[in-house]
């Protein structure tokens, strides 16, 4: 068996953790496949099981590569959706990073983590993700995010207009710093944020979630993910700010913008014992009571 890995950067502290999981690769016989950068920076410092190889592109990831497994938070499992693309690899995130909503296996489950995926005991959750279509090309090969779309005011620009449009409808004039829409898996990310709502992963939705807004009776909405979502910028200045997750490119406010529930699915491997409901007590404590 192969696997894919990949990780932004080792910290000091996280060595002896990573060597286990590769300890653990070794002992279960799977060969890993590691990013490249993510490589020379622990070649010197990790003992790497025998056959360990390299890539840097989406392309060298060949169909004998089952899973990517990602070591960090969950913005570092967010950038192998870029390398995975519509590949048929699930993606298993082990929280090496802070709160972990997507990266939902603890550093100490390195070895659980890896056996379930041996034994095959682990469930595979299928999640959606929202399309860019621009009338100048953006985002390169990867027009599309797991969490969300935003359009944001540049710095220390005044707030923008935002006309936005369902199917060719007129939905609202936001008058903000700007606009997110997020997916159900990104509800628990930068949308909830600003007072955005959470909603299941199956939840055939899109959330959309104004950033600071200059109405105050304006509030988050959520949409049917059928809907192409079109958007219309004025503003003060000339540029703006459109993101996909973590990836910002900045371009003029005149720009046609669009969104639509992108045509493939994303494969997140998550552990047998652990659900959503499991994962939102724990990361935001609910239940708990913390007055004392």
């Amino acid at each position: 068996m192969k696997v894919a890995v990949y990780s932004r950067i080792m910290e000091d502290d996280q060595q002896a953790d990573v060597q286990l999981f590769f300890d653990e690769l070794g002992k279960q016989k799977i060969q890993p496949v590691v990013f490249q950068h993510y490589f020379e920076q622990i070649r010197e410092k990790v003992s790497l099981p025998f056959g360990t190889t390299t890539f840097s592109l989406s392309d060298e990831l060949t169909d004998e590569i089952e899973f990517m497994i990602s070591l960090g938070g969950d913005g570092t499992l967010l950038d192998t959706i870029t390398l995975v693309r519509n590949k048929n690899i699930a993606i298993l995130g082990i929280n090496f990073g802070r709160l972990g909503f997507l990266a939902g296996i603890g550093h100490d489950e390195v070895q659980t983590a890896v056996k379930a995926i041996v034994n095959r005991t682990f469930i595979v959750d299928k999640r959606t993700m929202i399309h860019l279509d621009a009338s100048t090309p953006l985002f390169g090969n990867v027009p599309y995010a797991l969490n969300e779309f935003s359009i944001h005011k540049r710095d220390t620009a005044s707030m923008i207009k935002i006309h936005t449009y369902l199917n060719g409808e007129f939905l609202n004039t936001y008058w903000s710093d700007g606009l997110i829409v997020a997916t159900p898996t990104g509800s628990t990310g930068y949308s909830l944020s600003c007072n955005g709502p959470i909603v299941f992963p199956e939840t055939g939705s899109f959330v959309i979630t104004p950033v600071a807004p200059h109405n105050l009776n304006v509030r988050p909405i959520i949409v049917p993910d059928n809907n192409i979502i079109s958007f219309e910028i004025e503003g003060r200045t000339d540029k703006i700010i459109c993101a996909l997750d973590s990836r910002r490119e900045i371009v003029n406010k005149n720009i046609q913008l669009a969104v639509r529930k992108e045509a493939f699915l994303l494969n997140l491997v998550r552990l047998s014992e652990d659900n959503f409901l499991q994962t939102l007590r724990n990361k935001l404590t609910w239940g708990l009571d913390k007055r004392n």
